[in-house]
């Protein structure tokens, strides 16, 4: 296929890499196949990593790392604005590799290639403002400020889902902070990650600074929990599920180390009675189907005051009957495809549990009878409590659940275990404000007439509760990938003691010259 060759893919991949010229994992009785979610055929495969190429992989980052966190930040930057120029020479081919291996729609996967762009962009610049605060001093004559230094290694586990954006996240804040980067994808989109890789090799052989970005494919639990256990990596960015994510937590505080956490969503859009419904319906529609509802800000459940929520619906489900569904690389389809059979096998699930609980099936609810891993977006007349309605469902399925009172829906849109993203459409000015204060959302992400899912990448990107906590991206995310020193320097010839405490020998005198 020449979308592989173009990226420098062959039927069979070499899955390890510890900078150019130095790949393993190429035993192929150690593979990973690759399927396209839309057809179910083959696409290319991996070769998986093993123990000993785990081993030797931390080694080399950490041999590079300390040649890499004596480099002058700015001269980090350049690495990454190289590679962001790379990306965009190959923006398109490598959206297509991720709609192809992910099953995205082709505008969702060149969008997350922007995102790489845009990251590469943000990092480049704030590799010139790594700041510390200068801090007055109780004591005379002395001054303090802090500084940040670099961490290490830093490992970057991430979800099929986004397969080379929320590695930019990391990645690119991460390298310019002075950190090597091994980075685990998910085994259900390791091509995407190789192709990534072998750009990232291209520009650290011309800048002349190997194995800053490194690779670690590996389906083996036991291999992915090594690298996490290890105390030579002082930060485990883990994206995923929040099940993982409470045992990646664990391994990682059990050696006090860092973990950055992204987990599950259940993320709520909340419609009042003065909301602009030409607005909301377009922004549920692509918060709900998006990635065919397999994001961690999905909008899962849409909480409609009772005087327009017929209404909504009647609108969803005229929206819902015009999607296109096909193959994500017609630029026409607007859903594509599960991930996998687990996937559609869990859709199916959540199905017959809510028709049991006596969910109302308002449009969808069918696996589709063709190739590939296709269902019908969903829309289920629900209530807040329910377990399934609690849960995070990766697939496309919204659950409609009306209110009387702002304040019932702000209670209702809490009542989840996660905190990811959430929303509210309103022209109430009270409203909104009263949304965003201490008193209203406690997501991590809280948007005002505007969907839950698409967040720019200039803020910190993250939750709360069972989402885990962590922050990426933009604002200072970058202080996560660096050690905070504090500084006191005494330049006068007194010695004073902090809280005016008076420590002093009897008889000192000077000693004798």
């Amino acid at each position: 296929m020449k979308l592989l060759k173009d990226l420098g893919l062959e039927d069979f991949n070499p899955g390890v890499c510890w900078g150019p010229g130095w790949w393993s994992g190429a035993d192929s009785r150690r593979r990973i196949d690759s399927s396209n979610p839309a057809t179910e055929k083959p696409i290319a495969s991996v070769g998986a990593a093993t123990a000993a190429d785990v081993e030797t992989l931390i080694g080399a980052s950490w041999e590079n790392f300390r040649t890499w966190r004596a480099v002058p930040a700015p001269v980090r930057g350049d690495l990454v604005r190289r590679l962001g120029e790379s990306l965009r020479v190959h923006k398109d081919r490598l959206g297509s590799l991720v709609s192809l291996e992910t099953g995205k729609i082709k505008e969702e996967g060149d969008g997350e290639v922007q995102e790489m762009i845009d990251m590469a962009d943000f990092a480049v610049g704030q590799s010139r403002m790594l700041y510390g605060k200068t801090m007055h001093s109780e004591r005379p004559s002395h001054r303090m400020y802090e500084q940040w230094h670099p961490l290490g290694p830093v490992g970057v586990i991430t979800a099929f889902n986004f397969p080379v954006a929320v590695w930019a996240w990391n990645a690119l804040i991460a390298a310019i902070c002075g950190n090597t980067v091994i980075w685990k994808p998910s085994p259900k989109a390791p091509l995407t990650a190789v192709a990534v890789q072998h750009l990232c090799n291209r520009v650290m052989e011309e800048a002349g600074y190997p194995g800053v970005f490194n690779l670690l494919v590996t389906d083996e639990n036991p291999l992915a929990e090594s690298l996490v256990q290890d105390r030579r990596i002082p930060l485990i960015s883990f994206t995923g599920s929040t099940k993982v994510g409470r045992w990646v937590s664990r391994l990682v505080a059990a050696r006090l180390g860092r973990s950055l956490l992204e987990l599950s969503g259940n993320n709520a859009v909340i419609v009042d009675e003065t909301a602009d419904l030409d607005l909301a319906v377009p922004a549920v529609v692509f918060g709900a189907v998006g990635t065919a509802g397999q994001r961690c800000t999905t909008t899962r459940r849409l909480i409609v005051h009772e005087n327009c929520y017929e209404e909504l619906i009647s609108r969803l489900i005229h929206a819902y009957r015009q999607l296109p569904i096909g193959d994500p690389l017609d630029r026409k389809t607007l859903v594509g495809p599960l991930i996998d059979a687990e996937a559609v096998a869990k859709f199916s699930d959540a199905i017959a549990t809510l028709k049991q609980r006596g969910g109302e099936i308002l449009y969808g609810g069918r696996v589709l009878e063709r190739g590939g891993y296709f269902v019908e977006p969903t829309l289920v007349r629900a209530e807040n409590h329910w377990e399934m309605v609690q849960r995070e469902t990766f697939a496309p399925i919204l659950y409609l659940i009306p209110f009387k009172t702002l304040e019932e829906a702000i209670a209702l849109n809490n009542a989840v275990p996660q905190g990811f993203s959430s929303s509210l459409f309103t022209t109430h000015l009270q409203h909104a404000e009263r949304f965003l204060s201490h008193w209203g959302s406690d997501c991590g992400i809280a948007n005002i007439n505007m969907g839950t899912s698409g967040a720019e990448i200039g803020g910190a990107f993250g939750g709360e509760k069972e989402t885990g906590g962590g922050r990426e991206a933009g604002s200072d995310a970058w202080k996560n990938y660096m050690r905070r020193q504090t500084n006191t320097i005494n330049w006068g010839t007194e010695l004073p003691l902090a809280q005016g405490i008076r420590f002093e020998l009897e008889g000192e005198s000077p000693p004798e010259r």
